[in-house]
């Protein structure tokens, strides 16, 4: 078991605050609400409880920071900070890692690779594009006047209203920030209600890095009160949110009144799709990492899963057994291979669902349940089969370790089985037969298609979907484009 660092236990007990204008203070109504270990089930910090009122105050800080000198600093000097900051991420990575495994739950392994190795990298990243944003020259055939000279412009879009889930919370704080400030805006971030406090000792380290106060603001609170008030606030140029399909068309229809940018990564079911020429051991493997990794939740978990029939009962029955013998306890324990979810309520959504998938006939090869009785928001993970497409297990994004398996007979029959989904975010296909992956690949409709591989992320690859899995690219140099506007100007001399 991972002992807690003092700096962590001292961080829990502090009196935390919203962070705005480089200031650490209270919600106006002195509202909090409680933040929880989801494997004790336990209260470990309280923060505070925004409303309207706190979101103007770090709206209207971050248009002071975005007008005044931020917006002056030349691109070479937004590098240095960003760089600046992931070198204190990198330098506190055991801190955070240990604060996002008590409050989000997952594997300390995965907080110490991915929450904070893969924060540093997507930092350092973004940070080299600040000096290369660049326009372009057009030639022009307007027939009167002129010489003409044309060229476009880049300009930072303005204050962005930044909506993250509890799934990555400090990857998904430095989705947004980092090319946020790369590209000369201000943000006020909003984190999920579950997990907000990577999101706050974030804040702090960008105020150390020597980012100006203001440019960077932190506003905790429910959905409903402090993401709503910043999706609709007037005083927004873009907002840029990650979460479930359901709350991001709410998000854009916010945006909408105020004709506010906005993009959305939004929600998946992604399928995993075998091909008969694949080794069932490396095939079950590879289906276990897509949907398990994080206890499936991952908006681009591997939670349909095709096999070519011949290798139906040999995949299916090797993920099972693979399943069943997951170790299953606290994030804080390495040797435990699938954590708590994050929260009481995850919990019984996805054991509801398991439920409904049995209620319409599926069949279970293992799990089926909650893994313990006592404290801890733990499902053990679960493989159905026996399930017909058109199941609510197959169509509906459950967000847990649940995976619901199916055969099939042909590549256009399971081009077809992929593609019959509201969502196209991601997909794998697991097959040595590179004519047919490469002819399955144009079929599919899905923003990342893997093959032999699932669920990795590069800072260099753009990230997003098809359909209602929503709107825009993060990473990558596409993602220049969330944040920044196009200006066009025609000089005639």
């Amino acid at each position: 078991m991972t002992e807690l660092l003092p700096q962590v236990q001292a961080f829990l007990a502090r009196r935390h605050g919203l962070h705005i204008a480089g200031q650490c203070v209270p919600a106006r109504s002195g509202a909090t609400l409680p933040v929880y270990n989801p494997a004790e089930g336990e209260v470990i910090a309280h923060v505070p409880a925004a409303a309207a009122a706190d979101v103007d105050r770090a709206v209207a800080a971050a248009r002071a920071a975005f007008t005044g000198a931020w917006s002056r600093l030349r691109p070479a000097e937004r590098e240095k900070l960003l760089l600046r900051l992931a070198e204190l991420i990198e330098a506190h990575g055991e801190e955070l890692a240990q604060l996002e495994t008590l409050n989000q739950g997952k594997s300390i392994v995965l907080s110490r690779l991915l929450e904070v190795g893969h924060s540093v990298e997507f930092c350092r990243y973004m940070a080299g594009w600040a000096t290369k944003i660049e326009g372009s020259t057009l030639d022009l055939s307007i027939p009167i006047g002129g010489p003409y000279r044309a060229f476009t412009v880049r300009e930072p879009v303005g204050v962005v209203g930044a909506i993250i889930p509890w799934n990555f919370p400090l990857i998904m704080a430095l989705w947004k920030i980092a090319p946020t400030l790369a590209c000369g805006c201000t943000v006020v971030l909003k984190p999920a209600e579950e997990t907000p406090l990577t999101a706050l000792r974030l804040a702090e380290l960008c105020l150390e890095a020597g980012i100006p106060a203001g440019v960077v603001n932190v506003v905790t609170g429910y959905g409903h009160e402090a993401g709503a008030a910043l999706a609709r606030h007037p005083g927004i140029d873009k907002v840029a949110f990650t979460g479930s399909t359901e709350v991001g068309k709410l998000i854009g229809q916010a945006a909408l009144d105020n004709m506010t940018r906005f993009s959305l990564e939004l929600g998946g079911k992604s399928p995993v799709i075998v091909l008969e020429d694949m080794d069932p051991a490396q095939a079950a493997a590879g289906a276990a990492g897509a949907i398990f990794f994080n206890q499936g939740q991952v908006c681009t978990a591997g939670s349909r899963l095709y096999v070519q029939r011949r290798r139906f009962a040999a995949v299916t029955e090797a993920l099972a057994e693979l399943a069943a013998g997951m170790r299953i306890g606290p994030g804080l324990d390495p040797a435990n291979q699938i954590n708590p979810l994050v929260s009481k309520r995850q919990q019984e959504r996805v054991c509801g669902y398991i439920e409904l998938g049995l209620a319409q006939g599926a069949r279970t090869l293992c799990g089926g349940a909650a893994a313990v009785d006592g404290p801890g928001y733990f499902v053990r993970p679960t493989v159905l089969v026996d399930v017909a497409q058109n199941a609510r297990v197959v169509q509906e994004e459950i967000f847990g370790p649940v995976v619901v398996a199916m055969p099939f007979d042909d590549l256009d029959e399971v081009a077809a089985k992929a593609n019959d989904s509201a969502y196209g975010l991601g997909a794998s296909i697991w097959s040595n037969d590179l004519r047919r992956v490469l002819g399955l690949i144009p079929k599919i409709k899905a923003g990342t298609i893997w093959v032999n591989s699932h669920n990795m992320i590069d800072p260099n690859m753009p990230f997003g979907g098809f359909k209602q899995s929503g709107i825009g690219r993060e990473m990558g140099r596409a993602v220049l484009d969330l944040y920044t506007e196009s200006k066009s100007v025609c000089i005639a001399y």
